[in-house]
């Protein structure tokens, strides 16, 4: 596993962080992704296999970092996720945001969030207001202190772990962390 001790999550995950798996697993994968981003729909499905391959061993987390320079959607799709997931939604929309990667304006939310059988009025009031623009604007400063640049950006137990050669570094970097503890 490639480890830069420069590169630690910031802050340690922690209970409004929105989390896949045994909440007491021993190895903890946190993402930094962008919705609109290609790289991160094509991450999404080594994020779940490593789920699969580590049942109970392993948990998810999901942090926002769009890139709204090159990805004009993908701050609102942030928020649409949050929104979602105040209505304990937050992974069914994940899903949906990056199998419809390029759908993502407005009108688009609105019909993912009507089909996942959201409460729309809320689901409008809450995204028109922005109300969870702080939490992901804190998840881009959380990004950014953690030492992220581009997405998807990966961390295995506080520690990155360079995908740049591949997504198998993710289970090589689990199956290390299991054997050494």
């Amino acid at each position: 596993m490639s480890q830069h001790r420069d590169l630690e999550l910031f802050p340690p995950v922690n209970a409004i962080d929105h989390l896949l798996g045994p909440e007491h697993a021993p190895v903890t994968l946190v993402e930094y992704g962008d919705f609109e981003c290609p790289n991160c729909k094509q991450a999404a499905p080594a994020v779940k296999l490593a789920l699969e391959q580590f049942p109970a061993r392993v948990h998810a987390v999901f942090r926002h970092f769009p890139l709204e320079e090159v990805h004009p959607h993908a701050l609102i799709a942030a928020q649409a996720a949050e929104c979602a997931g105040a209505q304990n939604k937050f992974w069914e929309m994940h899903d949906l945001l990056f199998d419809h990667q390029s759908h993502l304006t407005r009108d688009d939310l609105r019909k993912y969030a009507d089909r996942l059988q959201l409460d729309l009025v809320r689901f409008d009031a809450e995204l028109g207001d922005e109300i969870y623009l702080q939490r992901v604007r804190e998840h881009i400063e959380s990004g950014k202190r953690s030492g992220v640049r581009g997405t998807p950006a990966f961390y295995l137990n506080g520690q990155f772990v360079d995908v740049s050669f591949g997504l198998q570094a993710l289970s090589a970097g689990i199956k290390a962390i299991l054997e050494n503890s």
